[in-house]
């Protein structure tokens, strides 16, 4: 009986008559030749039909195929260098199972509205094929990291009642007569899970009020945040570096077919695998851009250009550390040298893609937390649970969160960020 394979087994079957279950993506005739582009979800190859091979049945339902087309095809394995994949199959015969007209996504050029538009279908194609393989990869990577680690994953809610950051780019929605928000962070959730456990991670959807207008901003997104007791913000930075390193390094390791897909120049990653960060004050990261004849001062925040020119010093992800508490969230500890700085850095991806990590140590002791709470002008009954974390039992505590889709963007070198999740709300896909 002729083996039923997946085309990226290919190399493992060289010579070999087998069985694949694929979809056509495109087709073109030489004559007697027909060349049909193939897709079966774990990589795309092509398959050829040569009319003296085969019965003039098997010719003709190939020479009528549709794209999109799903069908069982025989046929023996051989190399072909000249693709990016390294294999075709010669086929020898065709059971078609389903091939309609009016697919809507030719092969030619689309702009990103309508393919978000027909992002159900759009996800067929090479390109989202090879960006949702790598961030399948990114996902592995995470969960063996922080197990590694001595991290055990923790869940934290989706509906919540008080926020980290403030409510101003919350969804509000009515929980049974009562306020609560989409969640923008599982941080605070977090930090009860290391009071528990020690060091936990969280892996979620999240929720921002904010339009997907830009490369950088997403209304649904999916946040990585690590909670761990007992640990200040230098061993965090340790842990985002190894981190990171390790993510990078196993795409290299796992995806080259992917990123050939995408035209990814993986030397670009690599030394993102060597670790090394540089670490870099907010003062002097101030400096550098003023030097660079840029407006901005002490106490700004730094905007994507900000960012990107800072980037574009560094071959790797580059740290930058010690804000100013006027622009950062209250849960941070503020800095011992310097009261107008909070402990916290953010990760500076290279290539202009800004700011993909966001960390601090997180402030332990219960008096200043709920000055801080009362400060940011929040109000104290929501965060008492949050406070009873430092009257029962607190110690020192650091955390940071990834936005993954803002990694993902940076490793996979993309023009828009939505590109980076499976399938954005109908709410992300109306964006003009």
């Amino acid at each position: 009986m002729t083996e039923l394979i997946s085309i990226k087994d290919s190399s493992q079957h060289v010579d070999q008559e087998v069985k694949m279950h694929v979809w056509l993506t495109d087709k073109r005739s030489s004559g007697k030749i027909m060349f049909l582009q193939l897709r079966d979800g774990t990589a795309f190859f092509q398959g050829v039909v040569l009319k003296n091979n085969v019965s003039e049945e098997v010719f003709e339902a190939a020479k009528n195929l549709h794209q999109e087309a799903s069908m069982y095809i025989t046929g023996k394995i051989h190399r072909d260098e000249r693709s990016k994949f390294g294999y075709e199959i010669q086929i020898s015969d065709i059971e078609v199972i389903s091939n309609n007209e009016g697919y809507p996504i030719g092969n030619k050029e689309h702009g990103v509205d309508f393919l978000l538009d027909n992002r159900h279908l759009w996800l067929r194609s090479r390109r989202p094929f090879a960006i949702m393989q790598i961030r399948n990869t990114m996902f592995k990577a995470t969960v063996e990291f922080f197990e590694k680690e001595g991290f055990i994953k923790f869940d934290a809610p989706i509906f919540m009642h008080s926020a980290p950051e403030g409510t101003t780019q919350l969804f509000h929605v009515e929980y049974f007569n009562n306020d609560a928000y989409l969640s923008q962070s599982g941080q605070l959730y977090g930090e009860a899970g290391a009071m528990a456990y020690g060091k936990i991670f969280t892996f979620g959807p999240t929720f921002r009020a904010e339009e997907s207008k830009g490369r950088r901003h997403m209304t649904e997104f999916w946040m990585m945040e690590p909670e761990m007791a007992w640990m200040h913000q230098d061993e965090s930075l340790d842990i985002q570096e190894r981190y990171l390193a390790y993510m990078v390094k196993k795409v290299l390791e796992n995806n080259e077919y992917e990123l050939k897909l995408l035209g990814r120049d993986p030397e670009k990653l690599r030394p993102t695998t060597e670790g090394n960060f540089t670490r870099l004050s907010y003062d002097d990261a101030i400096k550098m851009l003023q030097d660079a004849g840029r407006d901005i001062k002490w106490g700004d925040d730094f905007g994507a250009p900000d960012e990107g020119y800072i980037s574009e010093q560094f071959d790797r992800p580059v740290f930058i550390m010690n804000y100013p508490t006027s622009i950062k969230p209250f849960y941070m500890k503020k800095n011992p040298d310097n009261p107008k700085e909070y402990l916290c850095a953010d990760v500076i991806a290279p290539e202009g893609y800004g700011e993909i990590f966001g960390g601090s140590e997180r402030e332990g002791n219960y008096d200043i937390l709920k000055q801080q709470i009362e400060d940011a002008g929040l109000n104290l009954d929501d965060y008492q649970w949050y406070l009873d974390l430092r009257k029962f039992g607190g110690v020192p505590h650091s955390g940071f969160g990834m936005g993954f889709e803002r990694t993902i963007a940076w490793v996979c070198h993309l023009d828009h960020i939505r590109e980076a999740i499976p399938f954005p709300r109908l709410i992300n896909r109306m964006q003009p």
